[in-house]
């Protein structure tokens, strides 16, 4: 059966001499991996079309398991995310994150339309760091964690100080701070920046600026339960640490803090 999904390409990865598989995550039929015949050669008119972070439309030819990629078209190939390098850091943690935690064989609307806003962002120029944030705190209900953060994860309170427990799996405010001894405290800048990124589409935000102390507290936070709470950790993490260890940004990332 022919099926003509738009998707994007996940990952790619060389078979054979010539072949690609390429894994999609698409709008209509959730994550798909295909193969894609003489992808590989330079000359091939899937070459372009298959590289990672590509928009596009994708007839595939497919009854049962992996089906063929027959041809095709692209709608934007994300040409920030293919020649920045810290774009393509961000982005490729994006896609790790939404691939690991996507099965396959069912329909992902959430999934796609999150994966979609976030490169697109990306590409666009909006500050990469922040819109991993986004795709990290909405992407957690895939891993089993809900976290509470509407109100106090204990007695239901929905004003006061409020801090971060990983214990009690959410926010506590002050009146049961004593609950978990080793609480986050946030300000009410992060309190509402947290709720933004789980709740938030990331196209409703516009033009978001935030301190880079701000993003590396709020990213601790988020990395730590999916590292300690779920077990996840990512090849591309590591990368993006190095990245920021890299001499040649390390005057942008100081001027970003003196700002």
């Amino acid at each position: 059966m022919l099926h003509k999904w738009e998707g994007i390409v996940l990952k790619s990865r060389a078979y054979g001499e010539s072949n690609k598989i390429v894994t999609l995550l698409t709008r209509e039929a959730g994550k798909v991996a295909c193969m894609a015949r003489g992808a590989k050669k330079p000359t091939s008119r899937l070459a372009g079309v298959t590289q990672p972070f590509m928009h596009g439309s994708f007839l595939v030819q497919r009854t049962s398991g992996m089906g063929t990629l027959q041809q095709g078209e692209h709608f934007n190939t994300m040409r920030t995310l293919q020649t920045d390098i810290v774009a393509t850091a961000y982005a490729s943690y994006i896609v790790e994150l939404i691939d690991r935690l996507v099965e396959e064989g069912r329909e992902e609307p959430f999934a796609f339309e999150l994966l979609l806003q976030s490169l697109t962002a990306i590409d666009e120029g909006y500050d990469p760091e922040a819109i991993t944030l986004f795709v990290d705190w909405k992407m957690l209900p895939y891993t089993g964690v809900q976290p509470i953060l509407h109100c106090c994860a204990s007695c239901g309170a929905v004003e006061g100080e409020f801090a971060f427990s990983f214990t009690q799996g959410g926010f506590l405010c002050h009146n049961c701070f004593h609950l978990d001894p080793y609480i986050i405290r946030l300000s009410p800048t992060q309190l509402k920046l947290i709720r933004m990124f789980y709740t938030v589409p990331i196209d409703q935000v516009g033009k978001l600026e935030l301190k880079p102390q701000t993003k590396r507290f709020i990213k601790k936070i988020v990395t730590t339960i999916y590292e300690e709470q779920t077990g996840i950790r990512l090849k591309s993490r590591s990368f993006i640490e190095q990245l920021e260890r890299t001499p040649q940004l390390q005057p942008i990332r100081k001027k970003e803090e003196e700002e």
